[in-house]
């Protein structure tokens, strides 16, 4: 039996003709839906300048979405961790975890648009040394009754959060990681890595062991919680689920290209350009319910992902069709999985 958790991600990004108000309404209908249906969590990722999409802001959303779907995390996943100041995002995440009853997950990563690190005065070469001293500063501060630290881009002189989170020590903290190097930071630094939506499943099945090396080298043991997220869809059979989803899905990718995505990723799984069939292909979650369960329960085997956060809805996908499919998910696809 496959004891798999399963996440919705609300990526709440739009076409930028879309009237967002209408948007805001059925992204509540979502969560709503996932909260009945026994979803675990719910994620929203970090974006700023997201054109051609319209999008809407992490922190705002997610703390309206948690009195949708009170059973359900809040997965901040991710927070691009570079572009902030520390004092900000403890005091922010840990008044969010108490007024969640402690359901917040902080998610964390480096960031790879240019567009963003100019807006918020900071560039690509500073970006790893702000994420550590960030990410050991919050640490500090949730745990700590009096910080003093100084770092490259902030000094915490007799500070403490005005607000501790209700988990301890902390809220878990997920890391974002793509490349080798950034994984074996989030083995050394992280509660876990999070696996990215965009890589091969050979590639993480790779990276997987560039993990366990890396938190055998920190002395730590493998997490007993591990999450990725996945582009997923499902429909009464492959052909449908494919000819459903491909003009969305391959839109999304489009996007990511356009925006460099592929830069941040390993050599040989670095062109998110792909035809969309060789795209899809050993990267998404696509088929019906048997073949989804099947590709879950395969990448659960292989890796030990048992946490999987799924989107399901692209931009300009019907608000029906993405109903329609976390439906599936929770009624046909969980049973399976978890009977393994």
């Amino acid at each position: 039996m496959a004891d798999v958790q399963f996440g919705l991600m609300l990526r709440a990004q739009f076409p930028g003709q879309d009237d967002m108000q209408l948007r805001f309404r059925e992204m509540m209908e979502q969560a709503r839906l996932a909260d009945r249906l026994g979803y675990a969590s719910l994620t929203n990722g970090m974006h700023y300048s997201s054109a051609p999409f319209q999008d809407f802001q992490q922190l705002p959303f997610l703390s309206r979405v948690m009195a949708e779907a009170p059973n359900l995390r809040l997965n901040f996943g991710i927070i691009l961790l570079s572009l902030h100041k520390p004092l900000d995002i403890a005091e922010n995440l840990a008044t969010v975890d108490v007024m969640s009853g402690g359901k917040v997950i902080f998610g964390a990563a480096l960031g790879y648009r240019e567009v963003e690190f100019l807006a918020f005065g900071t560039n690509q070469k500073e970006r790893v040394l702000r994420f550590e001293e960030n990410l050991i500063a919050i640490k500090r501060l949730w745990t700590e009754d009096v910080v003093n630290m100084k770092g490259s881009h902030f000094e915490l002189k007799d500070a403490s959060a005005a607000t501790k989170p209700v988990q301890k020590p902390h809220p878990p903290i997920w890391i974002g990681a793509n490349a080798d190097v950034a994984i074996e930071r989030a083995a050394r630094m992280g509660d876990c890595w999070y696996v990215n939506p965009h890589n091969r499943i050979d590639t993480i099945i790779r990276q997987t062991e560039v993990y366990r090396k890396a938190l055998d080298e920190c002395g730590k043991p493998f997490p007993k919680e591990f999450p990725a997220r996945r582009e997923v869809f499902v429909a009464g059979s492959r052909e449908e689920a494919m000819r459903l989803c491909k003009p969305f899905l391959a839109q999304k990718y489009k996007a990511y290209h356009e925006w460099g995505q592929d830069k941040a990723m390993p050599e040989g799984d670095n062109d998110l350009g792909l035809d969309f069939d060789d795209l899809l292909r050993d990267r998404f979650l696509v088929g019906s319910p048997d073949e989804v369960a099947e590709q879950i329960l395969d990448l659960n085997r292989q890796t030990g992902i048992n946490h999987l956060i799924m989107s399901m809805q692209w931009p300009g996908m019907p608000q029906s069709m993405v109903l329609d499919t976390i439906t599936m998910m929770a009624e046909e696809v969980f049973p399976r999985v978890r009977k393994g």
